[in-house]
């Protein structure tokens, strides 16, 4: 399997729920100036709707995911430069 390199590190919203070691959901991420989708695997259950970071290619289209928090939002204001 080859391993798809430049979707690590990008965040994505989940399509699909997962549910741990039960089964995959689906991601949909903007890599490559176009948004594409993956099979996403996750160590617990993430709802549908959630922001995941993408930790790890599986190949195939599938990729390993964790739950995201944007740390800016915790700081409660723009980043810099951002109007």
């Amino acid at each position: 399997m080859v391993e798809d390199d430049a979707v690590i590190g990008c965040t994505g919203e989940l399509l699909i729920g997962t549910r741990g070691s039960a089964g995959p959901g689906e991601i949909l991420v903007q890599v490559r100036g176009g948004s594409e989708t993956f099979l996403a695997w996750s160590p617990e259950p993430l709802p549908t709707g959630a922001t995941v970071l993408v930790v790890a290619s599986r190949g195939c289209r599938a990729v390993d995911v964790i739950m995201w928090a944007d740390p800016l939002e915790a700081l409660g204001g723009h980043p810099a430069g951002a109007g």
